[in-house]
């Protein structure tokens, strides 16, 4: 059994593989002692390999376990799952709890990438930050900036000043949908310069646990004039990317 682990800065994905078929796929979240976090998600399982990927990758090697262990990087990790489960991929986005990746696919290989992981501006944490302005679980922030209209222009993405920006703008008596919305259209924005400056072409795989946010993915297919299904790929766990690849690795 081959294991993959993407140990994040918010949650740990584990798959597990037997030959090219996943056998176990687990969650848990990082909290602050994702050692013990790991060991939970492994409890019963003997993987003969080990692969780590994520911002906390090297922590398998504290984990006890006699096995062959080995690392890989985000981007591999994520290409190499996005490839596998649709290997019409020409372009990868991640976007996870403190980063965003965007990268360009030729042949099955990574030929460009660019990854924002210096702030939190445009990644899941903004939101997280940003939905509790509006005291809303950052689960329901999307439907919620769906039902706004005429967002505002949002000029910073620091976390602390789109704050201000955001409770400034209430103030004025700007409805908070539509000042929701204008967060969501400012981390798209951001995100679609990205994918540009890698050359990036469809169809595009979207990864990690933004791709769950149903406004950020109207936003994207707008600014992209792409359709869900056909130029934007989804897959039904799209957190589970980086877990997925990091076991592929080696399968």
């Amino acid at each position: 059994m081959i294991i993959g682990l993407d140990i994040g800065s918010r949650s740990i994905e584990l798959v597990a593989m037997e030959g090219r078929e996943v056998v176990h796929a687990r969650r848990a979240p990082t909290t602050f002692d994702p050692v013990s976090q790991c060991a939970g998600l492994l409890d019963g399982l003997r993987p003969a390999s080990l692969v780590g990927t994520g911002y906390g990758r090297n922590l398998i090697q504290r984990l006890g376990i006699e096995c062959e262990m080995s690392s890989i990087t985000e981007i591999k990790a994520h290409a190499l799952g996005a490839i596998h489960l649709f290997p019409q991929a020409r372009a990868v986005l991640d976007i996870g709890g403190q980063d965003t990746k965007a990268m360009t696919l030729s042949g099955g290989r990574v030929i460009k990438f660019e990854m924002n992981d210096r702030c939190a501006a445009g990644t899941g944490k903004f939101l997280e930050y940003t939905a509790g302005v509006f005291q809303i679980p950052v689960e329901d922030f999307g439907s919620y900036a769906l039902k706004g209209s005429n967002p505002p222009e949002i000029s910073s993405m620091c976390t602390v000043f789109a704050e201000t920006e955001a409770t400034s703008l209430m103030a004025r008596g700007t409805p908070p949908e539509s000042i929701a919305l204008g967060l969501h259209r400012a981390i798209v924005k951001r995100t679609v310069n990205m994918l540009g400056r890698v050359g990036f072409s469809l169809p595009l795989v979207f990864t990690g646990g933004v791709a769950n946010n149903p406004c950020v993915l109207d936003l994207l297919c707008h600014e992209l004039k792409a359709e869900v299904g056909r130029d934007i790929l989804i897959p039904d766990e799209p957190d589970m990317a980086g877990a997925l690849g990091a076991a592929l690795s080696l399968a």
